[in-house]
């Protein structure tokens, strides 16, 4: 099955490491749902962050895609990460609109010991971000 051109910008701004793609890429009413954080993030700019941070946390030297299925207008994407020696597995679930606007993206992670550790990472950077802006 050929790639999709969302999932090919997707997989181009990752390997770049290109936050400032997101822009582009997300629809402006852009839903996040968080492994950690109950309620849905909603809109361009917040997406936009916590994308953003969550490619500073697990993009490293380690962090690749292993596996991926699509529809026509979603995708899952599998991936695997190791920081600071903890092996992080997860998906992101994206979903998009006729634009080729990402509309939703949902991360889920595994095991408990990985979500503890990006959730004390994403926030540490999230809270950098706040007092920068």
């Amino acid at each position: 099955m050929q790639r999709s051109p969302i999932i090919a910008r997707w997989h181009a701004l990752v390997a770049r490491k290109n936050a400032a793609a997101l822009q582009d890429l997300l629809a402006d009413d852009v839903s996040f749902l968080s492994p950690v954080v109950y309620k849905p993030q909603i809109g361009k700019p917040i997406v936009e962050k916590y994308l953003g941070a969550a490619l500073r946390v697990l993009n490293n030297e380690t962090f690749a895609y292993r596996n991926e299925w699509t529809a026509d207008t979603s995708a899952v994407l599998e991936f695997e990460a190791v920081i600071d020696g903890i092996s992080i597995n997860g998906v992101d679930i994206i979903t998009w609109n006729g634009d080729q606007k990402i509309t939703e993206f949902k991360v889920m992670l595994r095991p408990l010991k990985a979500v503890n550790l990006v959730h004390q990472l994403m926030a540490s950077i999230l809270e950098k971000m706040d007092r920068v802006a």
